[in-house]
């Protein structure tokens, strides 16, 4: 049977639809391959639930560029991004990735305090290492979950390059502990006495004080709250998210 003008142009419409179709989606993955690439995140949905992912990975870089040969988590790409998934209607919870030897403290703090604050449900997960100011940011999330082959260095606060031998300079670094302290302390169960035990060990680093503790120590000295893995983290994530929107209904 001979095609009409009507059925061409159907057809040819349908051709249209499909190939926008298919060009959506080939534009969500290069977002997606984009977003990995530039700032360690990707966003999944399961059901009725979406979580963005972020992962810290490497030194956290500050005010000064790093070497281009250092693996480094920028600050200035992660800051832009919690306040989009705050704000995200879309978005149901955050679940933070660390394998961080540390790095900036102003930063690390400054990202830290950020996810402490979000009304998102958050959940952080140590793998590899949680080091130095990596430890704040394990503990900023409403959970932390951490593998058991997984250590966390425990130090004060340190500082490379030209230091001034006086009075001020070390009242800063005083100053700048007990903001890090602090904000452990608050956002974990560690008793103040078990921290500063970790911190000032010096049967530890062969170079510095400090202590190297695993993921079982992590989790009986109150420093973190679970022992578990990536499905451990995602459930627990799931969960809390599952709760808020319940809560959510309630109210309503």
């Amino acid at each position: 049977m001979p095609k009409t003008k009507k059925s061409i142009k159907s057809e040819y419409k349908n051709n249209e639809n499909e190939n926008e179709e298919e060009l959506t989606q080939t534009e969500i993955q290069e977002n997606q391959i984009n977003n990995i690439n530039q700032t360690g995140m990707i966003v999944t949905k399961t059901g009725d639930t979406t979580i963005n992912s972020l992962t810290i990975v490497g030194q956290i870089e500050g005010h000064y560029l790093l070497p281009s040969n250092n693996k480094t988590t920028k600050y200035e790409h992660i800051i832009p991004h919690l306040v989009a998934i705050e704000e995200s209607p879309e978005i149901n919870g955050l679940l933070i990735i660390l394998n961080t030897v540390g790095g900036d403290v102003e930063a690390g703090l400054a990202i830290a305090e950020m996810i402490a604050s979000m009304k998102k449900p958050t959940v952080s997960l140590v793998l590899g290492g949680g080091h130095s100011i990596g430890v704040p940011l394990a503990v900023s999330a409403k959970k932390s979950f951490i593998v058991p082959s997984a250590t966390m260095t425990v130090h004060p606060v340190r500082m490379n390059g030209l230091v001034i031998g006086v009075e001020q300079s070390f009242s800063y670094f005083t100053k700048m502990q007990e903001r890090i302290n602090k904000f452990i302390i608050t956002h974990s169960e560690i008793t103040e006495k078990d921290l500063s035990d970790f911190m000032f060990s010096t049967g530890e680093l062969a170079a510095d004080v400090g202590s190297i503790i695993d993921g079982e120590v992590a989790v009986k000295s109150g420093l973190i709250n679970k022992i578990g893995g990536l499905s451990d983290a995602l459930g627990e994530l799931k969960k809390i998210c599952k709760e808020r929107g319940k809560n959510k209904n309630n109210k309503k």
